[in-house]
């Protein structure tokens, strides 16, 4: 069993920043890949941001320049760095994970999310 707890959400106003973090607990025996993915009222999830275990990232066009994503501890801590906020980037974010297991054959789990509010 694995656990993703995601942290940092909140309001902020345009312009703004906040920093994300999602922590991985459980029965972990590796992680691959781990991403940030953000869902706004009315919209289909998207993905945000990627980080391997090698330390490669991607970021959607919307977010490239703008957002940062990086991890501690063998990906068992990544953090979303968002900076100059838009109205736009309000949504829910989730953390997700590409994680092997001891004992188990999924490789997919999910945060909870977490709220972002962009407004003045």
């Amino acid at each position: 069993q694995v656990q993703l707890m995601e942290s940092g959400g909140g309001l902020v106003q345009p312009g703004g920043s906040l920093r994300l973090s999602c922590a991985a607990s459980g029965s972990i025996f590796s992680i691959d890949t781990m991403d940030w993915y953000r869902q706004a009222p009315g919209r289909q999830r998207e993905l945000v941001a990627t980080i391997t275990s090698g330390g490669s990232t991607s970021y959607a066009h919307s977010v490239k320049g703008r957002f940062t994503i990086s991890g501690d501890n063998a990906l068992h801590t990544v953090y979303l760095q968002m900076n100059s906020l838009k109205p736009e980037d309000t949504a829910v974010y989730y953390c997700h994970g590409d994680i092997t297991t001891w004992g188990s054959d999924d490789r997919d789990y999910w945060g909870q999310g977490t709220q972002v509010t962009i407004s003045s």
